[in-house]
């Protein structure tokens, strides 16, 4: 069986096709669905999506957002997302090592708020690129 996955950002569709199951990063941990979930509402942190299609996984790093899930469809809507496929690994470790110099450096509460952000969005970029099936 499957359901119906649809990944927005502001600007596009990130993802619209069936799946087989997903694993998604919300505020009160991972969450996994199959079809016929529950219908419910969530709050989607920044981390990583994992996507089963066909028996095999892909992933996704998603930056924050929200999603709506039932009657086999869920809807995803984020700040911005990209496939772990789409990442380039040097770039990715660059500014996740960045990110952490900066935090180190942040003074004030608002710069340690900004930098903690930073490295989060960085991490889940690495990690998409990382994560084994």
């Amino acid at each position: 069986m499957t359901f119906n996955l649809c990944v927005l950002t502001p600007n596009r569709i990130v993802w619209d096709s069936k799946v087989e199951e997903i694993i998604l990063s919300t505020n009160s941990g991972q969450i996994g669905v199959l079809p016929n979930h529950a219908l419910i509402a969530t709050t989607v942190e920044i981390g990583i999506l994992k996507i089963r299609l066909n028996d095999q996984w892909v992933t996704m790093a998603l930056m924050g957002g929200g999603a709506r899930i039932g009657n086999n469809k869920i809807t995803i809507f984020v700040h911005d997302a990209e496939k772990g496929s789409d990442i380039d690994p040097q770039e990715a470790q660059q500014t996740f090592e960045l990110a952490e110099a900066n935090l180190k450096k942040a003074e004030g509460k608002r710069q340690i708020i900004e930098a903690n952000l930073a490295v989060k969005r960085a991490k889940a970029r690495v990690k998409a690129i990382n994560v084994i099936s």
